[in-house]
């Protein structure tokens, strides 16, 4: 019996796959368990209005990723703590930290989104952030000694 993978399945198939596999196997656990559907004419027209759907999807979330690139990289962010003499700094900056300021500035990013990168130096320093699947910008801390 052929198949359309719904979901990815370890070792069986990927999401959108047609795979042939056997009959009771289809209909005792991937049919039954969600993991796919029968191929049938109407599961493929299924199936293709879902990938334009992920794909219009894809383009939305990449455009929005793109302008908030745009905006976030003339961002900087800036931290005043506690410092010795010489310049080294008591604690460090973590990314809850970041992400908190850029909520404050209203910009909705997980703190998962930022690359953890210890800021315990005073100075400017560049902090990654992931906005989207192969879209990142580069943010500017600022950190200085009080």
């Amino acid at each position: 019996m052929k198949v359309i993978f719904l979901k990815d399945l370890k070792g069986q198939g990927k999401k959108g796959e047609i795979k042939e596999v056997s009959d009771g196997y289809a209909m005792n656990f991937l049919i039954k368990k969600g993991y796919a559907l029968k191929k049938t004419e109407g599961s493929m027209n299924k199936l293709k209005e879902e990938q334009e759907h992920d794909r219009e999807l894809d383009v939305k979330n990449r455009e929005e990723a793109l302008k908030l690139k745009e905006k976030l990289e003339k961002v900087t962010l800036n931290f005043k703590v506690k410092s010795s003499k010489d310049g080294k700094m008591f604690g460090s900056i973590s990314t809850k930290q970041i992400k908190e300021e850029l909520l404050n500035l209203g910009y909705k990013i997980d703190k998962k989104q930022i690359e953890n990168m210890m800021i315990n130096s005073l100075g400017t320093h560049i902090v990654i952030v992931n906005l989207y699947k192969d879209i990142s910008c580069n943010l500017k801390v600022h950190t200085e000694g009080v």
